[in-house]
Formats: C-alpha cells, sequence, structure tokens
C-alpha cells in the first residue's frame, strides 16, 4: 500500500533509526517532564502551549510518561499503546515492526459490501484480537464482506463497548499488542474481507481523560454532548489531534474505513466543519484503494453524502439507517415507547417509505421530540443507506438486551432478515444474528468508587423512556457476569435451529452477490415504489437501469393481495403463492426495464 506517510502532530514517532521525537501540547501547564524507562527528562518549550523532545536509543516498547507541575504522572495523550490500563504508562511503537503479509490488498467495492458488526470483547470466549481471527473463515464462507469492529480506543478498566475511549490512537490493551490488531486485520484480507473501525470524535470517556490538566481549552464548556463537555474543534492542536485519528488508523493498520460514531455530537464553528475536513483529507491522501466512510446521526440529513457524476462519495460513503430499524422494530414487536412513538401509526408504511426512498422522516415533525426531522432523500442512491434490524445500540439500549429473534419470534425475525439482505440498501448483521443468537447483549463496564454507582444508578433512570423497563431491573453495568453474559454462544450454530439459520443467511447472502450487487453497481440512483401497504405487510420495487427488483410480505395475520410483481422469483418464504399468507414474503427480478 503507499500511502502518504507523515509525522503526527501529537504523541511519540520515530524520526530516525532508534531516535523518537516526543510531542505535548499542554497550555495547562508550566512545565512538563518527560519519564522515559524511570528517567526525567525536561521537555522543550515549543510555543503555543506545545512541548517536544527528542531522544535517541528507544527501543520500541519504551515504557513512558508526561510528568505534571503538580509530580502527576499521566499517559500520552496520543499514545500508540498501553502498557495495561488507560492511566499506566504509555509504550514507544515502531510501526515499521509488522510485516504484513497481503500488503497488495485491493479491498471490496462497497455496493458488495454486506457489513458484520462485532465487538471484541464477547465476539469470542477469550475476547481479543487473536481469538477473532479464528472465526474469520466461518465468516468469509457465510458470505460476509465487510467486518465492522466496534471501537477499539483505550478506554478505562477492561470491559466496556468502546464508546468511553479516552486514548484516541491506542488499541485497547486487553484486546491485544498493535501488532495483535494489525494481524487480525492481515488475516481478515488474506480472507477477502475489508475490516472497518467504529471510532468516536465526539467526547472522551470519563476516566483516564488527563486533557483538562493538560490543555483545558481542548474542552468548551458551552458546547455539551450527552456524554460530557464539547470538543473546541476549531482550536489549531485540538483539530489537529481530531482529523489525524482517523488518517492513522487508516494508513498505520490497513483498515478498508471508518464508522464515524454520533456526528450530530460533533459541533464545529469552523468555516470548513472538521467532518468535512476529515473526509477530504481521507480522500486525497488515500487513492490506492477504495475506503469507506459511514456516519451515525440522528438528524437524518445528507450534506456529508454527496454523490460525484461518476457515483462516487467524495466525502462520506453512507449512513447508518435508524428509520428502517425503528419501523421494522415496531412492526415486528409493537412495542411503542420512547423513540419508537414517531412509528407507533402504521410502521408498514413507514419502513416501506424508508425502503424505497432512504429516509422515513424528511422533514415531518417527530412524535417523540416534538420537532421536525430529516430532509428530502430521494435524491441519494440506495448504497447510501446502511440498514439493519438490530446492531449494538438496539439491543445493548434494551434494560435486558433482548435480541429480536427473542422479541418477535423466529418467522418475524427471518422475514425481516431476508428482507434486509435483498434490499439494494446495504445490510448490517449484528454478530451471531446470521445463527439466531439469543444470548444478550447488555451493556457493560468495568468503572470502580463513584464513577461505578454513577454509571449504574444513570442506566437505571435511563429506561423511564425505553421498551417498558422499569430501572429496578436494569443489570449492574459493572458486573463481570453483565459482560460474561454478553458473549456470543457458539455452540448454537451446530444445533438444528443454528443450521436452519445459516443456510438461510447463506442462501440470501449468495443471491444478494449474484442479482442485488450488479443493479446498485456504481451507485445509481433507483426510482422507488411502495406498491401497498395494509397493517403487518407492504411491497414496494425499486427501477434500475439493469432491471426492477420487487420484495413484498405479509407479517399480519390476514392473507393479503399480491401486487403484480415483473420477473422471477428469486426468494420465496416459506413457498411462493398466490396471495400473502400470515408470515410470508416474496422478492422478484425483472432483468432490463420490464415493470
Amino acid at each position: 500500500m503507499s500511502e502518504k506517510s507523515f509525522f503526527r502532530s501529537w504523541g511519540a514517532e520515530y524520526v530516525a533509526v532508534g531516535t523518537v521525537r516526543f510531542r505535548l501540547w499542554a497550555p495547562g501547564q508550566a512545565s512538563i517532564t518527560l519519564r522515559l524507562d524511570g528517567n526525567d527528562r525536561a521537555m522543550k518549550p515549543a510555543g503555543e502551549g506545545w512541548f517536544e523532545l527528542q531522544v535517541e536509543e528507544v527501543k520500541p516498547g519504551a515504557e513512558y510518561s508526561f510528568v505534571l507541575s503538580d509530580g502527576s504522572a499521566v499517559p500520552d495523550p496520543a499514545s500508540r499503546a498501553q502498557k495495561a490500563t488507560v492511566n499506566g504508562p504509555s509504550l514507544v511503537v515502531d510501526p515499521t515492526g509488522y510485516r504484513w503479509q497481503h500488503d497488495d490488498w485491493q479491498g471490496i467495492p462497497w455496493e458488495r459490501a454486506v457489513v458484520y458488526e462485532l465487538h471484541i470483547g464477547t465476539f469470542t470466549p477469550a475476547g481479543t484480537f487473536s481469538a477473532a481471527i479464528e472465526k474469520l473463515p466461518y465468516l468469509a464462507e457465510l458470505g460476509i464482506t465487510l467486518i465492522e469492529v466496534m471501537p477499539v480506543a483505550q478506554f478505562g478498566g477492561d470491559r466496556g463497548w468502546g464508546y468511553d475511549g479516552v486514548l484516541f490512537y491506542a488499541p485497547h490493551a486487553a484486546y491485544g499488542t498493535p501488532d495483535e490488531f494489525k494481524a487480525f486485520i492481515d488475516a481478515a484480507h488474506g480472507y477477502g474481507l475489508s475490516v472497518v473501525l467504529d471510532i468516536v470524535l465526539n467526547h472522551f470517556g470519563p476516566e483516564g481523560n488527563w486533557l483538562p490538566q493538560l490543555a483545558p481549552d481542548f474542552f468548551d464548556p458551552q458546547r455539551n454532548t450527552p456524554w460530557g463537555n464539547g470538543i473546541a474543534y476549531e482550536n489549531d492542536a485540538v483539530r489537529r489531534y481530531i482529523v489525524e485519528a482517523p488518517l492513522y488508523w487508516l494508513t498505520e493498520y490497513h483498515l478498508d474505513g471508518l464508522r464515524f460514531d454520533a456526528i450530530d455530537q460533533i459541533k464545529d464553528r469552523a468555516d470548513q466543519h472538521v467532518l468535512e475536513e476529515i473526509a477530504g483529507r481521507i480522500r486525497s491522501e488515500i487513492t490506492d484503494r477504495p475506503i469507506h466512510l459511514t456516519t451515525e446521526d440522528s438528524r437524518n440529513v445528507t450534506f456529508l453524502h454527496p454523490r460525484a457524476e461518476d457515483g462516487s462519495a467524495p466525502l462520506f460513503t453512507g449512513e447508518w439507517n435508524d428509520d428502517v430499524h425503528n419501523a421494522a422494530h415496531v412492526l415486528a414487536t409493537g412495542e411503542t415507547q420512547g423513540y419508537y412513538r414517531d412509528f407507533a401509526q402504521q410502521p408498514e408504511k413507514w419502513l416501506a417509505r424508508a425502503l424505497v426512498e432512504g429516509f422515513a422522516y424528511q422533514g415531518e415533525v417527530s412524535v417523540h421530540s416534538g420537532e421536525p426531522r430529516g430532509e428530502d432523500s430521494t435524491a441519494q442512491p440506495p448504497a447510501a443507506f446502511v440498514d439493519f434490524i438490530q446492531n449494538h445500540d438496539q439491543t445493548g439500549n434494551r434494560a435486558q438486551g433482548e435480541r429480536l429473534v427473542s422479541l418477535a419470534g423466529a418467522d418475524r425475525t427471518r422475514i425481516l432478515l431476508a428482507t434486509l439482505l435483498l434490499s439494494p440498501h446495504i445490510p448490517l448483521l449484528f454478530m451471531g444474528e446470521e445463527y439466531g443468537e439469543t444470548h444478550p447483549f447488555l451493556f457493560f463496564t468495568d468503572f470502580h468508587g463513584d464513577l461505578a454507582r454513577a454509571v449504574r444508578e444513570g442506566r437505571a433512570k435511563e429506561f423511564d423512556g425505553h421498551a417498558g423497563h422499569g430501572g429496578e431491573s436494569v443489570p449492574d453495568p459493572n458486573a463481570a457476569e453483565t459482560f460474561q453474559r454478553s458473549k456470543l454462544d457458539w455452540e448454537k450454530r451446530h444445533g438444528e435451529e443454528g443450521k436452519a439459520w445459516l443456510a438461510l443467511v447463506r442462501q440470501l447472502l449468495l443471491l444478494r452477490q449474484q442479482h442485488i450487487v450488479p443493479l446498485i453497481a456504481g451507485a445509481a440512483v433507483a426510482t422507488g415504489e411502495v406498491l401497498m401497504t395494509a397493517p403487518g405487510g407492504m411491497a414496494v420495487r425499486w427501477q434500475f437501469a439493469a432491471g426492477t427488483l420487487s420484495l413484498a410480505f405479509n407479517l399480519s395475520e390476514n392473507a393479503l393481495s399480491l401486487p403484480a410483481l415483473p420477473g422471477k422469483t428469486l426468494f420465496a418464504w416459506p413457498a411462493e403463492t398466490a396471495q400473502l399468507g400470515h408470515n410470508t414474503m416474496i422478492v422478484r427480478l425483472a432483468e432490463g426495464n420490464a415493470q
């Protein structure tokens, strides 16, 4: 790979053989001392709050900390690796130490993406990068093409979802070393699997964040997120830290893309929004392979996802589409609490609209918030939307972490799964979904003392607005048992039920690659149309230059008339019939312009 190499503004980097430059922005400190392998050296002021020091004969793996004016020893905010905990010493990393086995990997085009979201700590019994390698042949054989790893930036404690990271450049030590993460990505490429990483640039976690002491101006007290003070992105030093982190992960780890978490909480006053700068730099500096950049944004906006005349994405590739999930969830379960209120009335209509137009809410007033939400998404190509019927949020943000199959039953879940995998949007599976996993995915942390109590009590209160759960029933996030219960049950794959789920997913993914991918190649805009909606059922179609795709299903107890669907049947469940009976579906494809 030929990505442009450059020195980062922050952190410890080799600038010559054996010579490391240590650089820190700490305008809140009068002096900074580097403690390297137990020896203290005064760092030199470099202007505008920066401190620097070059040290020769530094071996990879050397331990270092920054000592503040009050004698506190803190990790490097741009640490590339930690010895162990988030508050302990950082380690010097030589990025050239890992020998890539698949350096000629060229990635996959976006239209072929079938996303598999996984959490390293609960994906395998061992919960490490190395252990996850063992499952890669299984994912490749199943038909997965793109693995999305939940955040791995170092966070407080050993257990956690990863969205409270505080060292944005360091893989979490409990999962393994930087080289072990590289080995996981390298091995995935060897099996033909792309890997993207979920990153959080909107806040820092509550444990191990020393930036308020080092640089108070890193944060803006006038800007708040649900998780703490907002970041002052327009400050030059701050902007360098934030902008360079995505480039670092993509270049140093040979990742194929990134998912940007909760970008609606990234509020920037600069003339060019920091997200546009990030995407622009990535597009200009990594040109030898496809890079897939997706966003999570509750606002239902499209300005970050334009398409060029040739169909390419000059900024971000796609956006997580919560509307599809929420409408499908209400339709399957009947739950209407919290944000599901927006889809309580005729959820099949909301789902049909989201499937053919992108977003369900395109400026309508949200029942839940009372405010208008969304904008016109009809000009967006289908591949600009990443759909799911469950993910880490939608399972873990339930008090008991139930998966959809436990809430809606197998028949309804199968039909919605087939809808997901055979629509022209980009599908995302949450780990274990492919074999009907019923183990919960709970919210878990590894905090102690007052912080643990605050998280436990806050989590209990949070469920006042969620799917009918009282706070008293919420499992303790800090209990080790909560984490253990969230691990996948790999033995379930070998039972009759697990085998049946896997056979269905293999069939659907094969059909997708053979018939759906050619339709959406080149990010073509489709003309979508809702053919029919009725309580519990719907029929929709998409017209592409290469053909017309139609899909209909019925989750109600009553039979529904089947609209005229052109072409040959790609898939029918459980079998093709003249009417849509209870828990049935059909998908047809007409090649060319037949309607």
